[in-house]
């Protein structure tokens, strides 16, 4: 099996319409181009010999290398140490308007010595479906297409000579000394415009450096964010940021698909799409730090769904990035996958499946916004009204949990918890707008809403609220009963469900969604790691539950699960790796929700309050 390095050895660039993974070996695994959802042109990651990689490097094996991200920003620095040297190599994409210019910029600079540095860029179209063909052109430059892959072409340019060999693939390898910089740029070519702009590459990369850093560090100190642990939140904030589509304002759920929830499982799903939960808890994240445009421009993606909905049941719990619904879920046979992790799979099938709680996530940020981002129009609150109206009638429905399981639908917990939800923001949004609203049937609802969560998925035997009606099965999700405001952390019944999940789900600072050896079934085999989004839950739980010296302590203790940028996939391996998609929204939304909570807490204990302000 080939040597697939592990996720944490990834830093994450992009340009607000794309990402891509850049190894700390200099190679570039991963790039969906030139959209979250586009197919892959570098897909390494997921298969070492078939899926393409651009590798720029240090030739040689004796190399120790390190990564980090320039402060506040969203531009990535590797550096390379030889006995001969040491180099930096410069990795970011530029932020533009729209898609068709995206771009990849690399520029590498000897600081000490010299160093004899390899390139080598192999696309593979299509998600390594496609052939492709390479034509120089008559700035030198190459341009690469894929044959089945109409209408898609880019172009790879570069201040030291390069050539195509016989797989169409460019490479090239210089011996550079100190203080000399070499620079390569891959940028989008739409077939229909047969020009080409002429570079200056020195004056582009230059120019486009000092833009993007500008960029970066602007929107970061918009942020109202002044409390503990600021760099760690920021940095969470800049990935909620590269994962979101400035031209449409949706937020895909991860950057990767088809990377496995535990290593040769089954468990490998695509996460480029917007879903509404994941979706929707980003925009909570934003508000929080001030970022409140990403919000305005979510509500915008939103009123375009519900305009187009003809009934308030035909909400999708996901999209494609511009708003697309047709998700096919598609196994590509010819990929081994992430350390032989198969199926790897693109689309997704959950699409279709239907879930009630996004129902709740969906309002909950609609109020949210309504109170600290700005006013709703009636218009929006016509649509609104639709989808609460849904939920008074359809709450008891059976649907597929916030888990998204591939059995049957049951009565879950994280249905009804949030069709509450939506019930009560609802009102609020009603009751502080003066908005017409059939304000007496929806408290009714709400209030037996309640009362079936209350008694119906309490069990006697566990002592605590259970995954769904009838079982005995403990299931983390549980832990937002009191972060959406349905139970206080002062209710006993609540404070037994916290023991009986710190008995059977917690590792330390490390929490479990559910054990599938329990009686969790989800229709999948196999066994998962610890969900990461869950013990940034559990630590918000206790500091609102006023242990603060508990929740502080785990939560920087699992701030040394992150990789050394500080990025966190879906869940931790048992071996304490990032598993699953990678980076997860989920997971760094959490660590933000979970920040601000403690560090708001800690500050009324130093003051000697109680209470005070809360963001509801």
């Amino acid at each position: 099996m080939p040597d697939y390095l592990p996720l944490e050895d990834y830093g994450l660039i992009g340009n607000l319409h794309t990402v891509a993974l850049v190894a700390k070996t200099g190679s570039i695994d991963y790039l969906s181009f030139t959209r979250f959802d586009s197919p892959t042109i570098f897909a390494s990651l997921l298969d070492a010999e078939k899926g393409g990689h651009w590798y720029l490097r240090p030739a040689g094996r004796e190399v120790r290398s390190k990564q980090l991200y320039l402060p506040d920003t969203g531009v990535l620095l590797t550096r390379f140490f030889t006995e001969e040297g040491i180099a930096e190599l410069t990795d970011f994409m530029p932020v533009k308007r729209h898609e068709q210019n995206c771009a990849v910029v690399r520029t590498v600079r000897i600081i000490k010595g010299s160093m004899t540095f390899e390139m080598q860029c192999a696309p593979r179209f299509d998600y390594g479906r496609a052939e492709h063909e390479v034509a120089q052109q008559a700035d030198d430059s190459l341009l690469f297409r894929g044959l089945d892959q109409a209408g898609f072409q880019f172009r790879l340019l570069g201040n030291k000579p390069f050539e195509p060999n016989q797989q169409g693939d460019a490479e090239g390898s210089w011996t550079l000394k100190a203080g000399e910089t070499v620079s390569f740029v891959i940028e989008a070519t739409p077939v229909d415009d047969p020009t080409f702009i002429a570079r200056d590459l020195a004056h582009y990369t230059e120019a486009a450096f000092q833009d993007t850093l500008s960029f970066w560090r602007e929107w970061v100190e918009s942020s109202t964010y002044t409390g503990r642990w600021r760099e760690t939140v920021l940095r969470s904030a800049i990935t909620l940021k590269l994962l979101t589509s400035l031209q449409h304002g949706s937020t895909v759920a991860a950057a990767t698909f088809g990377l496995p929830e535990a290593i040769g499982s089954n468990r490998n799903w695509d996460y480029r799409f917007t879903w509404i939960r994941d979706a929707a808890f980003t925009m909570y994240a934003f508000l929080r730090l001030g970022f409140t445009r990403e919000s305005k421009d979510f509500l915008r993606w939103i009123m375009e769904r519900l305009e187009h909905l003809e009934k308030a049941e035909d909400l999708q719990l996901m999209y494609a990035v511009d708003g697309g619904a047709d998700l096919p879920e598609i196994e590509l046979h010819h990929l081994s996958g992430y350390r032989d992790s198969q199926p790897v799979r693109i689309g997704n099938g959950a699409a279709k499946q239907f879930q009630l709680d996004i129902y709740g996530e969906l309002l909950d940020t609609i109020y949210l916004y309504n109170k600290y981002g700005g006013a709703i129009t009636y218009d929006f609150w016509q649509h609104v009204c639709r989808l609460v109206e849904f939920v008074a009638q359809n709450w008891q429905r059976p649907d597929h949990g916030i888990w998204e399981v591939r059995d049957e639908e049951r009565d879950f917990i994280s249905g009804k918890m949030m069709c509450w939800v939506a019930l009560d923001r609802g009102i609020r949004i009603a009751r502080d707008r003066s908005f017409p609203a059939p304000l007496v049937e929806w408290l009714r609802v709400r209030d037996e809403i309640y009362e079936e969560v209350y008694n119906q998925y309490w069990s006697e035997e566990k002592q605590a609220f259970v995954q769904y009606k009838g079982s005995q099965v403990l299931d983390a999700n549980v832990l937002l009963l009191p972060l959406v405001r349905m139970f206080t952390p002062a209710e006993p019944r609540w404070q037994a469900t916290m023991q009986a999940i710190e008995k059977e789900l917690l590792l330390d600072s490390l929490m479990f969604r559910y054990h599938a050896d329990g009686g969790a079934s989800d229709g999948l085999s196999g066994e998962e790691g610890t969900f990461t989004m869950c013990s940034f839950w559990y630590i918000e739980n206790l500091s609102r539950a006023g242990d603060l010296d508990k929740a502080r302590l785990l939560f920087e203790k699992l701030l040394g699960f992150a990789s050394p940028l500080g990025l966190y996939s879906e869940q931790i391996g048992p071996q304490g790796q990032q598993v699953g998609n990678y980076p997860q929204a989920f997971t760094h939304l959490a660590l933000i929700s979970a920040a601000f909570q403690l560090n708001r807490d800690l500050d009324s204990r130093q003051a000697g309050q109680n209470g005070g302000h809360q963001f509801v």
